[in-house]
């Protein structure tokens, strides 16, 4: 504790959850997390999750000091099992100069907005330059969110979509088509919606954490986005398709391997991970070449601070241009040690 401490010179601002849904804006998004990718990022900057677990309740906080923007902080995702599973999301922002806390942000929705931004930037750089056939394994939030965002850097020429659900499907298919306006059609098993994709989406869980696709059902030259294997216990592709790969790229090299129930799996399975797997950020910043005309090119996301930190910056930046959100009545201290 000090008491050489400073008011604030201006308080924090809040968005709400309906604030963010109004100020999302996937370009913004995708150029942020470009920017920050392609400035240096290490461990000492973002190291990581940081877990609190009772059992009864769980913290994960996700802290990051990105090179890029003006702004640091971190997510904390926060879980109850008192009645049933319940969770919170809340981004805190602090000023790099001055430490003061400049927002709170309602995390909820900037999840599926910073993973989606990430993925277009990492497909940019994996896909080659024509008309692509894309399939996607899942028709919710995140195949919705990801489809939009891919569109915004690939050409499609048709998209093949399913899910287990006809009626979910069918309605995907309804709304991306008249979205996107190419052709998008519900198939009836995940095999006719990966087999002769040059770009496969894969966005749904496994019902029993089993792969949701099968190795041979990708194609020799096809790149792979697979964003929902993010814990030890999740599955989403096979061993056998990671051992095909010629390249893995990774949002994050470290939690990707040993935190992802795809890698752990493959490895166990005798597949040398680590020779296959290469940073995002190497990527962006020409340290790895691509070709991404030939080979297996999968796309591995677990997510990371350093995404939602330069999201959130965003959002705030465009929240105090148009606006939108709360001044809070108070503030926090600035202390000087």
């Amino acid at each position: 504790m000090s008491t050489k401490t400073a008011d604030p010179t201006r308080t924090p601002l809040f968005l709400t959850d309906a604030d963010v849904e109004q100020l999302s804006d996937l370009p913004r998004a995708i150029a942020a997390i470009r920017s920050a990718y392609q400035a240096p990022v290490d461990e000492a900057r973002n190291p990581g999750r940081i877990f609190a677990d009772s059992r009864r309740e769980w913290m994960r906080v996700m802290p990051s000091v990105p090179a890029s923007g003006r702004l640091f902080g971190a997510k904390s995702i926060n879980g109850s099992f008192a009645d049933g599973l319940q969770v919170s999301y809340l981004i805190s922002l602090f000023d790099k100069d001055t430490a003061d806390l400049v927002a709170l942000v309602d995390g909820n929705r900037v999840t599926g907005l910073r993973t989606a931004a990430t993925s277009a930037v990492a497909t940019e750089t994996l896909v080659p330059r024509r008309p692509l056939r894309v399939g996607v394994i899942g028709s919710g939030f995140e195949a919705h969110s990801h489809i939009t965002a891919l569109a915004l850097v690939a050409e499609f020429a048709e998209i093949s979509v399913f899910s287990p659900t006809p009626a979910n499907r069918e309605r995907f298919a309804l709304q991306v088509g008249e979205a996107l306006g190419i052709p998008v059609i519900p198939v009836a098993t995940a095999e006719e919606a990966a087999r002769g994709a040059d770009l496969v989406l894969c966005a749904a869980r496994s019902r029993d954490e089993s792969p949701t696709v099968r190795a041979e059902w990708i194609s020799a030259d096809a790149t792979v986005v697979s964003i929902g294997s993010t814990t030890p216990a999740q599955r989403e592709l096979p061993a056998e398709l990671i051992a095909r790969a010629d390249l893995v790229v990774a949002d994050g090299v470290d939690e990707v391997v040993r935190g992802s129930g795809d890698l752990i799996a493959a490895r166990a399975a005798g597949v040398d991970v680590d020779a296959l797997t290469v940073s995002l950020n190497d990527v962006l910043r020409a340290e790895r070449t691509v070709d991404a005309d030939r080979g297996i090119r999968i796309y591995k996301s677990t997510g990371s601070g350093l995404q939602d930190i330069v999201v959130a910056e965003a959002l705030v930046d465009l929240a105090q241009e148009r606006g939108v959100g709360t001044r809070l009545p108070v503030g926090i201290v600035t202390t000087r040690k």
